[in-house]
Parts: structure tokens; C-alpha cells; sequence
């Protein structure tokens, strides 16, 4: 069966759930939304916040590894969702709008009509509910974390971050929930729940796989070839476009399948060649994330909005805009890495997560085979920027964390460092340590980014159309030119909503 949209959309995801419902708001517009994954609407471990980590490596997640990594950890394990809503549905939603030095960086770069002005207005747009946490959710561990952080570094303390006001604070975050019922606002939640039985013109298919892209004979994306959960395949036609939002991932990995891409590497797996776009793939970027665990002298409170609901901006003195430290405070202890190398977790832990807010490392995503039921090559090559800067600024975070453990407003909580550990203190042992547990924070980014005409690796323009072929854009995370300094996912929501925007004017 062919059917037939104005416009169909290829992800049911973080970005995916805006643009549909946007488009779908002019009965007059016929829309496909595909998600090979089911809905989230009954599944309580999606609706309720605080059960984000029971999501993680189940029947919701690809679940991608990374390919043997020669700068430290092979083992990262790289979470994206395979559910409506998609990460929006499988984080813990920290709400960050993206900082103005990444907004007028981006533009620099190319993403005209990206800069604060033009882009950070569509906050205001959103339906995503966004508070801050709750003083109930506040868990006495992170006050006295937070007020240890100021006192110790100088850096304010904050009642909630704005990243916009400040590139330096420690602080509770504001998240995308409900403060009075503990449920998550994801894209899915926000956007359609609710929303699809008044938009008649809006067919959701769900737990259905896109193949690959159909073009004409002009080169113009003229539809999508399906494969359903009963194994039957159909095509959709798009008689206006096709807007990818399968994520970092996903989205290039369906580019390269269809025929879009670098060509030498294409026709080597016997791909026949729609456009030679060689940035396809290219400039993945994450923020890379150590880890600081600690034995406690008592449990902590069962009190929290996500168990992830307090950090750090910290600039290390490089005299930027954007913080180089971006430090998590979780609730949770997740040591995986550092147990696999011998190191025991004590019963009674917490742990201190710094990430690289702005990465120098990049990585890749591409194709070892012509099968789309394979899964793709994900190589985040992590701590690989030649100077040094990654690696040595998760060194500083340890350090950070070190200084933080020993203040007063600590003494009652803290017993000792398990890991690295108080005795490993030789830079060398250190850096090392940190190359064999790095992990990601799930937020990758950059692989089909938006960047000038005369950007050799730039998949998109400014309007998010894909160079080398018509009726075809990308909107999620994949068009970032460069990471955000901050979690990215309200980032991405706004993405949605900039690309219903210039859909509907065309």
C-alpha cells in the first residue's frame, strides 16, 4: 500500500513529536509521523522522571557500542531510545537553554538566522513543562554538596541555573516535569498526548522502520520505504518533503543507506550514489564524562526529582564565554567502568561526574555494511584531540572534586575517595585512570551539521536542507555545528520547533 503526505517525518523523537504536531496544527496539511519504536503513553517507567535510569540497555534502547577506541575506554555503551518521544522519553531532563556564546557560535560557523535573537525566543514557544526542583525534591546530600562547591571554588550559588546568566555556579537544575507529580514532560508528552485524536491530518505509525529514502529523477525526496513490525514493507510518498529525526545517530546512518554521503565509501559497500555529501557521518561530538566515586557514612535521603538534579559550571581560567567544566552531582552511582579494572563500589556511595562542556575530540558514524538491519559504526573517539585539552580538563575535574570532598559542609557525609582513590596522585596514574573510564553523558551531536557553502563537511544549510538534493531536511541533534556547553536536550526541542517554522513558510 502507497500512501500519500504533504510531508513525512522520519523519527518520533525529541524533535520529531514538535514539528509533527506544529505541521499537523493546519488541518490542511496531510503528515506522516514514523518511530520504530511503540508509544510511551502507558509506559510508566517513561512517564514518571525519576525511573529515567530503568529505561537505559532494555527493550527501549539501541543500545550502540563504540568500536575499539585507542585513546582509553572500548566499552562505552552509547543509549538512544526506540520509543515515541525518543530521548525526551529516556533522560532525566535537565533543562538548559542553549548559552548565547554557543548561539553566536554556531552563526559564526554558518548557521545564519541561529543566533540568540532569532533562536532563543523559541523557548518561549515550547509545551514542554519546565520547572525548577522542587524545594520537597531537594535532597540535603546536594544542598550541602552545593554550599561545599561555592565556598570551596568561589563561584555562586545559585537557587537555579540560568545558562544564559551565568558561565560559572553550582546549583539545582530546572527539569523538564512536573514538580507536583513527579511525571516527565517528554516531546511525546507535551506534543501529542492527547493531541492526535483533534488532528485527523497527523497518521502516526508507530513500531515501524524506515529503510531507506526514495528520490525521483530530479534528485527530490520523493518518499520512504517502510518495514512494519509484521515484516511487510510499504512506501510513503511526500508530495512537499522528508524531515529526518532519528538523532545523531540514526539520522546519518539513513542518509548513507539511502545513497547520501561520502561517494568512494559508499560504492565500496555497493551503495548506488543519490548525492556525494562527504560531511555525512562526520564531526561527532559528545560530551565525554569522568567519574569521582565516594564511600558514605550514611544512606542518602530517598529524596529527589531525578536523581540528577544538581551541578557545576566551572571555567578553568581560558578566559571564554562557555564554561569548561559541566559536573553533574548524581544521586545514582553508576561505576561499571572503574569495576571492570578491579576497583570494589562501597556499599554506602555517591559519585561526581565532570564532563568536557565543550570538547575539542571528534568522532564519526558510518556504514560497515550495506544492511540496514545492522547496526552502524559508532566511533566517538573520545580524549583524541591532539592537544591534550579533554583529557586534561576531566583530569582538573577529579582535582575539582578532591577539593569539593574536603570541605566542612562535607564532613558528615564523606568518609574516603574509593576511586581513583586517595593514594593515586601521580599525574600520569591519574590521566590514565580517566582514559579507561570515560563514558558519555548521551548527548551526541554534530553529524549532519549546518555550516556554509563552503564547508566541505557541511550536510545542511541554515534551513536545514541537505546539500546535493531537494525536498529533504534534518532537525535534531545531528545539525548542531558545535556541542552545546550544556545538556542538550531543550536545544533540541527548539530545533523542532525552528524547523516546523521553516517548513511551514515554504
Amino acid at each position: 500500500m502507497n500512501e500519500v503526505f504533504d510531508v513525512v517525518i522520519v523519527g518520533g523523537g525529541t524533535s520529531g513529536c514538535v514539528i509533527a504536531r506544529r505541521l499537523a496544527d493546519d488541518p490542511a496539511r496531510r503528515v506522516c509521523l514514523i518511530e520504530a519504536g511503540p508509544s510511551d503513553e502507558h509506559e510508566p517507567r517513561a512517564l514518571e522522571l525519576i525511573r529515567w535510569s530503568e529505561m537505559l540497555e532494555g527493550e527501549y534502547d539501541y543500545d550502540y557500542r563504540s568500536i575499539p577506541q585507542p585513546h582509553g575506554n572500548s566499552a562505552v555503551r552509547q543509549a538512544r531510545a526506540r520509543i515515541l518521544g525518543g530521548c525526551s522519553a529516556h533522560n532525566n531532563m535537565i533543562a538548559w537553554r542553549p548559552p548565547v556564546a554557543d548561539l553566536e557560535e554556531w552563526v559564526e560557523l554558518g548557521a545564519t538566522g541561529w543566533g540568540p535573537a532569532e533562536f532563543l525566543p523559541l523557548f518561549d514557544r515550547l509545551l514542554t513543562r519546565i520547572e525548577p526542583v522542587a524545594p520537597e525534591h531537594r535532597n540535603p546530600y546536594l544542598v550541602a554538596f552545593l554550599e561545599a562547591a561555592s565556598s570551596t571554588l568561589g563561584v555562586p550559588l545559585l537557587d537555579c541555573f540560568d545558562a544564559q546568566a551565568t558561565r560559572e555556579g553550582a546549583g539545582f537544575f530546572s527539569l523538564g516535569y512536573s514538580s507536583a507529580t513527579g511525571r516527565r514532560s517528554s516531546a511525546s508528552a507535551a506534543y501529542l498526548h492527547g493531541a492526535l485524536d483533534a488532528r485527523p491530518n497527523l497518521e502516526l505509525k508507530l513500531e515501524t522502520r524506515a529503510l531507506r529514502l526514495l528520490f525521483d529523477t530530479q534528485r527530490r525526496a520523493s518518499g520512504v520505504e517502510l518495514r512494519h513490525r509484521d515484516g511487510s514493507v510499504s512506501v510513503v510518498h511526500a508530495d512537499r518533503e522528508v524531515v529526518l529525526c532519528g538523532g545523531a545517530i540514526d539520522s546519518p546512518r539513513l542518509l548513507l543507506h539511502s545513497g547520501i554521503g561520502p561517494a568512494a565509501q559508499l560504492r565500496e559497500l555497493g551503495i548506488d550514489v543519490v548525492a556525494d555529501v562527504p560531511g555525512v557521518g562526520e564531526n561527532l561530538v559528545d560530551h565525554p564524562e569522568g567519574l569521582v566515586v565516594w564511600e558514605l557514612a550514611k544512606p542518602l535521603p530517598p529524596i529527589a526529582a531525578s536523581q540528577w538534579d544538581a551541578g557545576i559550571l566551572l571555567s578553568l581560567g581560558g578566559g571564554r564565554d562557555a564554561p569548561d567544566l559541566l559536573c553533574h552531582i548524581p544521586l545514582l552511582t553508576f561505576a561499571m567502568h572503574p569495576e571492570v579494572l578491579g576497583f570494589a563500589t562501597p556499599d554506602l556511595s555517591a559519585t561526581f561526574t565532570p564532563n568536557v562542556a565543550k570538547p575539542r575530540s571528534r568522532g564519526r558514524v558510518f556504514l560497515s555494511s550495506a544492511d540496514p538491519d545492522l547496526a552502524p559504526g559508532y566511533d566517538p573517539r573520545y580524549l583524541s584531540d591532539p592537544a591534550g585539552y579533554d583529557l586534561a580538563t576531566l583530569v582538573e575535574g577529579v582535582h575539582v572534586a578532591r577539593r569539593i570532598a574536603a570541605a566542612p559542609e562535607l564532613s558528615e557525609w564523606i568518609v574516603r575517595e574509593s576511586f581513583p582513590g586517595p593514594d593515586v596522585d601521580d599525574p600520569d596514574e591519574l590521566a590514565a585512570l580517566v582514559r579507561a573510564t570515560h563514558h558519555t553523558v548521551y548527548h551526541p551531536c554534530g553529524t549532519c551539521r549546518i555550516g556554509r557553502d563552503d564547508d566541505p563537511l557541511a550536510v545542511c544549510d541554515a534551513e536545514l536542507r541537505v546539500r546535493g538534493v531537494r525536498g529533504l531536511r534534518v532537525a535534531d541533534a545531528s545539525v548542531f555545528p558545535t556541542i552545546t556547553a550544556v545538556n542538550p536536550v531543550v536545544t533540541v526541542l527548539m530545533v523542532g520547533e525552528r524547523a516546523a517554522e521553516l517548513i511551514a513558510a515554504t
